[in-house]
């Protein structure tokens, strides 16, 4: 089962996306920012992180960045999920290693189908 560190502040989003991978089969840890998801994926690194943009204390970017620096992270998949639709952010986004980028609202089917692809080796 493959493990999926998911990254968001905003409550409800969090529970609802935990929720629709669960059901898809996968381990979710939750995490509420940027910070503790770095954290999480230090000591025990996910198969895909999946982080929104913006957070307290380490924003998604950010999180990009650090995890694509540690050699027990850099090869995770990542994909950001955020409502910043904007090509400008998008670019951020990859520039700092994401492999994926989702714009909110989105299909809870369409972001299974997404993580799955990324853990398959599928990119965009």
């Amino acid at each position: 089962m493959a493990r999926i560190l998911l990254a968001e502040d905003e409550p409800d989003i969090l529970h609802m996306v935990a929720l629709k991978l669960r059901q898809a089969g996968f381990d979710v840890i939750e995490t509420g920012d940027g910070f503790a998801a770095l954290e999480v994926a230090r000591q025990v690194p996910p198969d895909l992180a999946l982080v929104d943009i913006r957070m307290p204390r380490v924003d998604g970017i950010e999180v990009c960045r650090e995890l694509r620096a540690g050699p027990r992270t850099a090869d995770i998949p990542i994909i950001v999920f955020t409502a910043r639709a904007r090509p400008q952010d998008r670019e951020r986004a990859y520039q700092a290693g994401a492999d994926d980028y989702i714009v909110k609202p989105f299909s809870p089917r369409a972001l299974v189908e997404r993580v799955q692809a990324a853990l398959a080796g599928v990119t965009r």
